[in-house]
């Protein structure tokens, strides 16, 4: 319980929350307890202090009713010496500003008034007496502070005109600020005043500030500045100056711990700057890093205050200790002690004492690793932020940082198009750390940004031009990881070094079995230290070095000759890891699978990268084939083909089953922007099939049937399909009945279709897929649309949005978006899909993918163009099919995709000629790959061509046949419900599919199909 009585009455519990004490008397009453906290108050004085000589007629009663009141929200018990409120002197603030101001601590003291003292129950005969006692108090602290600014003085003075100390500390604001003639003029009104009013002259304290100011010795002061010289900016650090003034004002010891070349120094240089009492001249800095033994920490810090000493060294640091005590005595005193961690224990012990003897002093350590000692506040210091993707990284504090010294070495330098990936590359390797960074630019001297991001492999060669004023282990980056380096234990020298084989930090399980048998103690010291970094995941510590520290670390285990042993036992530490977890990527555990896959990904990528570098065959293989499906469901597909290409490459020496599995998932991901050979197609499935891999990896059950159908190979498909529904495996199952429903949407079966979707659906649901989930959502949308019901679509969307996205899988989420902002302007909502590529473009920039950037500029264009802006649809469509044919991610789709949208802008242009052209441009590469569904949306569009040219015959014909060619038209398309509104439904035509492609192609003046 907390009272508060410098202001307003107020009472709150120990956790801050406020308790409403009741009515004026009730006020009265805990107000007048609390200035006796602890002690019993008699009866009969409470009675007199609450109601003066006018008490009520039964008094007793009367407080008894009080008292009463009160219990219901505050500790007040009855004892022999009368009524005792439950508060000690902390508890009241009335006391804790008489504390602190007779410690000298007067700013703290100075903020806990409120407003008046007992502001709201002066009625009370005590409360008069004893505000004023306390308004005095509060006015003497005031003017013991002496360095209020003009403003604060001057309306103080005009509150108590005749207080002479007060005037004269008003006058000697204002000669400091160059104001000589006010201050006279303040002294004339107040010598006039004690004169007409009191009879008496100037007190000689105040005539002698007067003849100081008409001397001129108050004239404006010189800040004494005894901070370390600041020739550069500070940049990047704007939070953790307020935090750190913050703990300040709450903490008399405030360490900022963090690895070597965080910029610590430079930040507490920067903090205590700012500080009030720098103004003051109150503040000093003292450097330990050349420090080298623990007796001579006094002479250091007494170098600070300009002071040296000689005599007995055996009495040095006594003494010492005793002239730093006698200067920082002298007012309220920030100190800065820089660099403590090669001295940890004699700088605990020296602070402790320090701030035991001078009560006013604030203590302000920089080290890394903490002090350790009570009432140390810890503000861990770590790297500048750094860009993880974003495309705009200028806000970036490690980016402001870098382009700050790279402009102030190389004039013009500038973030633009040409720089922002390897400015991007640089901070985000360097670790954002604030040495390394302006290492990295002082290099522009001599080479270029390139030059630098292509060198950084070899970081410690690189960055070596630091300030030659600077302390040795600053100038290089080798030296700044050193000097933490060589502060280790023999024990921690060994976990370090071996923990650089985690390129993704670890958790305590993985450190155990690839580092050190219980290594957690050992562990902790070096977090202590700041070699190691820790961060929770779930409630669950995960440890990481920097990478420079990383790096370094690495070198030593190299040079230890245990390399070799330590990278065995990771790389089969994550064999096992990924053997266990795979399986769980297609169950209700998905994402607690992915959890892991996250978390250990960049370690699974170096044991797999090492293994299939060394030819370790089984143990790359392996490896793989335990991350590939993890990499398809989070959309990392450029990873998987590079890791399947390169396994791939081990030849012979793969088992049957994996290269078979392999080969088939690179055909899949080849075929999906192209067409697959289908004998080489049929060839690998055989494989698969005669080798096992089929029994073992749940995977081939939507791969093998997907290679068969993409290859045209339809017997084959159904064949797989059958084998994959008859599996012992639920997950297999589903996939098949996925599979299977895009064979009978091909062939028209719609209906067929629809229910092979909702199997899958179900299934997927039932064994917790996320993802089979979200792309059965997704199929099912898009089915739902050409019925005409586009509501019914976008909420199917939405759904598989959902999935997607707490599936964290950025191609789905993205596909998911785009498509959702697509049927939104189908249905004619232009605004929401406005809003949803706004919330489509932010996603990208936040995933940082430039593949899925260039998906979503063709949704945009898209878009944009059904709401009638045609040249900003035209830009895109340019943009577009520029970004398009630099990628890998639609590889032949290209041309298609632009000759639709091309063609589309041409008809809204009223351009028919063009409009001809890219349509038969598009119908030419979607009959050679045989995809009926996206022929049938082609010659839905040129029915639409032919309908503006005029030429209804045709425009029916070609309905007819797209309505042949995909099982229905497309009713969810605006334009195609309009050519329905007036031509009428098409006749059911008769012909088979396959001649129902040669017609779409002679209308489009294309020759027959080979």
């Amino acid at each position: 319980m907390r009272v508060a009585l410098l202001g307003p009455t107020t009472v709150e519990t120990e956790d801050g929350t406020p308790v409403d004490i009741g009515g004026a008397r009730v006020r009265m009453l805990v107000a007048r307890l609390a200035l006796d906290p602890g002690r019993p108050v008699p009866t009969t004085t409470l009675i007199d202090d609450l109601w003066g000589e006018q008490p009520p007629a039964d008094a007793l009663n009367a407080l008894q009713s009080l008292v009463s009141r009160l219990r219901k929200v505050c500790p007040v018990t009855l004892e022999p010496g009368g009524y005792r409120l439950g508060v000690t002197t902390e508890d009241v603030d009335v006391f804790r500003f008489e504390r602190l101001r007779a410690a000298g601590r007067l700013d703290e003291a100075l903020a806990l008034w409120r407003g008046d003292a007992l502001a709201d129950v002066r009625e009370a005969p005590f409360a008069a007496p004893t505000a004023a006692r306390l308004e005095e108090a509060r006015l003497s602290a005031q003017e013991d502070r002496g360095e209020l600014d003009v403003a604060a003085l001057t309306a103080l003075h005009e509150t108590h005109p005749l207080r002479e100390r007060l005037a004269g500390l008003l006058m000697r604001a204002l000669c400091a600020q160059g104001r000589q003639s006010d201050a006279l003029r303040l002294y004339a009104e107040v010598r006039g005043r004690l004169a007409d009013e009191l009879g008496v002259d100037p007190s000689q304290e105040l005539q002698d500030v007067h003849l100081a100011a008409l001397r001129g010795e108050l004239g404006p002061r010189p800040v004494i500045d005894r901070l370390p010289v600041r020739l550069t900016s500070f940049v990047g650090r704007d939070d953790e100056l307020v935090e750190i003034a913050g703990l300040l004002g709450r903490a008399r010891l405030v360490t900022l711990a963090g690895p070597g070349g965080a910029g610590k120094t430079r930040l507490a240089t920067e903090v205590a700057a700012r500080h009030p009492l720098h103004g003051k001249g109150r503040v000093w800095f003292a450097a330990l890093a050349g420090v080298r033994a623990a007796e001579d920490l006094a002479g250091a810090v007494l170098s600070a205050f300009e002071v040296t000493f000689a005599g007995d060294p055996r009495r040095r640091t006594s003494e010492g200790m005793d002239r730093i005590a006698e200067v920082l005595r002298a007012g309220e005193s920030l100190l800065v002690l820089d660099n403590c961690e090669h001295l940890i224990g004699a700088a605990a012990e020296f602070t402790t004492e320090l701030l035991r003897r001078v009560p006013n002093l604030r203590v302000l350590a920089t080290s890394r690793e903490p002090l350790a000692i009570d009432g140390e506040s810890l503000c861990p210091i770590g790297p500048l932020a750094v860009p993880n993707g974003q495309a705009d990284v200028s806000a970036f504090g490690a980016v402001r940082l870098f382009l700050d010294r790279a402009s102030a070495v190389k004039p013009g330098f500038r973030l633009d198009g040409s720089t922002v990936d390897d400015v991007r590359m640089i901070c985000r390797r360097l670790d954002g750390m604030p040495l390394a960074l302006e290492l990295a630019a002082a290099r522009l001297r001599s080479m270029t940004v390139r030059q630098i991001t292509q060198r950084l492999d070899d970081r410690f060669r690189l960055l070596t031009s630091g300030s030659r004023t600077a302390l040795p282990r600053q100038r290089t980056l080798r030296a700044v990881v050193e000097w933490s380096w060589d502060l280790l234990t023999e024990e921690e020298l060994l976990l370090a070094r071996r923990f650089a084989v985690f390129p993704a930090g670890a958790d305590l399980a993985a450190i155990e079995a690839v580092c050190l048998p219980d290594p957690f103690y050992v562990l902790t010291s070096l977090v202590e230290k700041s070699i190691v970094d820790v961060i929770e995941i779930e409630g669950e510590p995960r440890y990481r070095m920097l990478e420079t520290i990383r790096v370094y670390a690495a070198e030593q285990l190299d040079a230890s000759g245990e390399k070799r042993e330590v990278v065995g036992r990771f790389r089969h530490y994550y064999r096992e890891l990924t053997a266990r977890w795979e399986p769980l990527t297609r169950t209700a555990r998905q994402l607690e699978a992915i959890d892991v896959y996250e978390a250990e990904q960049d370690n699974v990528v170096a044991a797999l990268r090492g293994a299939i570098d060394d030819h370790e065959v089984e143990l790359a293989a392996d490896l793989l084939g335990d991350t590939f499906w993890y990499w398809l469901v989070k959309g990392d597909n450029e990873r998987a083909e590079m890791s399947v290409r390169d396994v791939l490459a081990l030849g012979d020496l793969l088992p049957a089953d994996r290269f078979a599995t392999f080969r088939a998932m690179q055909l899949i991901m080849a075929a999906l922007p192209g067409v697959t050979d289908a004998a080489e197609a049929a060839a690998v499935i055989e494989h698969c099939v005669d080798s096992g891999a089929v029994q073992k990896y749940p995977s081939l059950a939507i791969a093998l049937p997907m290679l068969a159908f993409l290859s045209q190979n339809a017997e084959l498909a159904r064949r797989e399909v059958a084998r994959a529904a008859a599996s012992e495996d639920p997950w297999a199952r589903a996939g098949a009945e996925w599979a299977h429903s895009f064979m009978l949407a091909d062939e028209g079966d719609l209906e067929g279709a629809e229910q092979a979707r909702d199997r899958a659906y179900d299934q997927f649901t039932a064994i917790g897929d996320r993802w089979g989930s979200a792309m059965t959502l997704g199929m099912k949308a898009a089915f739902v649309s050409q019925t005409g019901d586009n509501q019914a679509a976008i909420d199917l969307y939405q759904r598989g949005l959902e999935a997607a996205t707490e599936l964290r899988s950025q191609d789905d989420a993205a596909q998911q978006r785009w498509r959702l902002a697509v049927e939104y302007a189908r249905m004619g909502d232009h605004a929401a899909a406005a809003r949803e590529v706004v919330a489509a473009e932010q996603f990208v920039r936040d995933v940082g993918n430039d593949q899925l950037s260039t998906m979503l500029g063709y949704a945009k264009a898209e878009v944009v163009l059904r709401a009638g802006r045609i040249e900003e649809a035209r830009a895109l469509s340019v943009s577009f099919a520029q970004r398009a044919t630099r990628s890998s991610l639609l590889g032949s789709f290209v041309a298609e995709w632009v000759a639709m949208l091309d063609a589309r802008i041409a008809l809204a242009d009223g351009r028919f000629g063009d409009a001809e052209a890219f349509t038969a441009v598009a119908v030419e590469t979607t009959s050679e790959r045989g995809d009926m569904p996206d022929l049938a949306t082609v010659t839905e569009l040129l029915a639409h061509l032919r309908h503006l040219q005029g030429r209804d015959d045709a425009a029916r014909r070609l309905m007819a046949l797209a309505q042949l060619i995909r099982g229905r038209l497309d009713l969810g398309d605006p334009d195609v419900r309009r050519l329905v509104a007036e031509l009428g439904e098409p006749a059911p035509l008769t012909i088979t599919k396959a001649e129902a492609l040669q017609r779409v192609r002679e209308e489009a003046g294309l020759r027959p199909a080979s």
